[in-house]
């Protein structure tokens, strides 16, 4: 007997086991708010194949104003609660830095915590970018860090200026992209910026960028669809050398 239904397409995994982007550290970010929800979608990030987590907490003036502590007593915390339920992941914490004045002196005051390898994520403000930008990502190397400019597809005033890519890409500096930008969450545009690096080869990094359960409902979604099993096999990433 013929069926008329089509049968659903079972999601598939991602294509990196090492997870440099999220915010799955419970209470001090505008990420998981407690220890349970981070238990709940570390749980589906194993479902997508990832067995090790740099969580980055977002590390930003006024709003999330984190120190080595305050991540460290998260991670503590999660930690504590994943061995009591017996769930084996290897988890480790950075930060996602917001290029400002609170970094600027975190820096200076020897507060930053980089990802095994000394790489560093970064995040550009989203109305413009940093004025001193190269100068400071120059700067960064020469200290020794490898900084990776979080999610470039998502900062609008690139659309109309993209050598500038290139220009950063160039230096060295590496790019992470978001996987939830490859499906289509944040919009079109950020689709397109986000297919087009790919193709350019400016792509070093993928991470999930993981918040919520909303964004984990979008990230399976898209790990069923037609678009990833397109492009699954053509990604080659470093997430898995850090």
């Amino acid at each position: 007997m013929f069926s008329f239904f089509k049968k659903k397409q079972e999601p598939l995994q991602l294509c990196f086991n090492t997870d440099i982007h999220c915010h799955i550290l419970p209470g001090i970010d505008d990420g998981s708010p407690d220890v349970n929800t981070s238990i709940e979608l570390i749980e589906r990030m194993k479902s997508w194949g990832i067995t090790r987590i740099v969580a980055t907490p977002h590390s930003t003036q006024a709003s999330f104003e984190n120190t080595p502590e305050t991540m460290d007593n998260a991670l503590t915390l999660l930690k504590q609660e994943l061995e009591n339920r017996q769930i084996e992941i290897d988890i480790t914490h950075s930060s996602e830095y917001r290029i400002d004045e609170y970094f600027i002196n975190q820096l200076n005051d020897g507060n930053i915590v980089p990802m095994p390898n000394n790489y560093l994520l970064v995040e550009n403000s989203f109305i413009q970018e940093p004025w001193n930008l190269d100068q400071l990502l120059f700067d960064l190397k020469v200290k020794g860090y490898k900084p990776i400019l979080a999610h470039p597809e998502r900062y609008m005033y690139y659309y109309a200026k993209k050598d500038r890519y290139k220009a950063i890409h160039s230096t060295g500096t590496k790019l992470q992209l978001n996987i939830l930008s490859l499906s289509g969450h944040y919009g079109k545009n950020e689709k397109n910026i986000a297919l087009e690096l790919l193709e350019k080869g400016y792509v070093d990094f993928i991470g999930t960028d993981l918040h919520n359960h909303r964004h984990a409902d979008a990230i399976e979604a898209y790990l069923a669809s037609k678009d990833y099993r397109k492009i699954k096999d053509h990604i080659s990433l470093l997430n898995n050398t850090i």
